[in-house]
């Protein structure tokens, strides 16, 4: 029987959540022999550009998704908050694993204090996120933003050169990679309201592929599926990509959902936020 080849960018962050579902799939299967394929995408390549301007998130995922419809793998593993609202014809989000912390945190250096209000007036931020820049100069108009791209360790490393004061990194990559001690602060969903679809892992298939869905949908977590539903439809309403601050957030309470969304100009001036419930269904 032929492996089941799973595609991964070569990041840290993307090998732990390649190599979690490989294991999880090899318990689920453990007559398929399951193998990763590292793929570099343009996300990976077009380092020292703002992604708003060399094409937006979907640059972490497009070489992935033209591996899986050329069938040179069977199943692509994302983070779900790289993922464009729309899927390219063919193509499948068939698993949503349970989720991890979707909450916002900064970095600070070792000894600073962890606030966001003890950084000093004009304090250099570190994120490439328009919805974590807009939330924050929001609450303090006189940070200086200075675009910061990268893998996890490049970023704190540059934390630690004291090119910037702090950073923003999403809480869940920092856990995955055993450094959840580092976050000086991690941010309520209503102080920052979190990237659609952060913390969720996204498993996609061919569409036509019945065989690798029928093992991947078992990784499913109905929870997971029905928020980040609801986020991406949020998202797809809005038509908004990474040129525009959105942030979208459900939650589960029983039989309702819950979610809250903000849209927001880019220097904070103008936050808007609103939310809704309703029956899951």
């Amino acid at each position: 029987m032929n492996p089941l080849r799973i595609g991964s960018r070569g990041s840290p962050l993307a090998l732990w959540q390649a190599n979690w579902v490989q294991a999880r799939l090899r318990e689920l299967a453990p007559d398929r022999a399951v193998e990763i394929e590292i793929i570099k995408t343009s996300g990976d390549k077009f380092l020292d550009a703002p992604l708003a301007r060399v094409g937006g998130k979907g640059l972490f995922v497009k070489e992935i998704e033209d591996a899986l419809l050329e069938r040179r793998i069977d199943l692509a593993v994302h983070s779900l908050k790289d993922v464009p609202a729309e899927l390219p014809p063919g193509l499948m989000l068939t698993a949503y694993p349970e989720r991890e912390d979707p909450r916002d945190a900064m970095v600070v250096p070792e000894g600073a204090s962890p606030s966001l209000e003890a950084l000093a007036r004009g304090a250099r931020m570190g994120t490439t996120s328009l919805r974590r820049q807009s939330q924050l100069l929001a609450k303090r108009p006189d940070l200086e933003i200075v675009p910061l791209r990268g893998n996890v360790g490049t970023r704190l490393d540059k934390l630690a050169r004291g090119e910037v004061d702090a950073i923003m990194l999403a809480h869940a990559g920092l856990r995955r990679l055993g450094l959840g001690e580092r976050a000086g602060y991690v941010f309520g969903v209503d102080e920052l309201v979190p990237a659609v679809g952060q913390g969720v892992l996204a498993i996609e298939t061919r569409s036509d592929d019945d065989a690798t869905r029928a093992v991947v949908e078992r990784l499913d977590v109905p929870a997971s599926r029905a928020a980040v539903t609801a986020e991406r439809a949020f998202l797809l309403t809005l038509e908004a990509g990474c040129l525009v601050p959105v942030g979208g957030y459900a939650t589960l309470e029983g039989e309702r959902l819950r979610l809250r969304g903000i849209i927001a100009s880019p220097d904070g001036g103008l936050l808007i936020r609103r939310e809704a419930s309703g029956p899951i269904s």
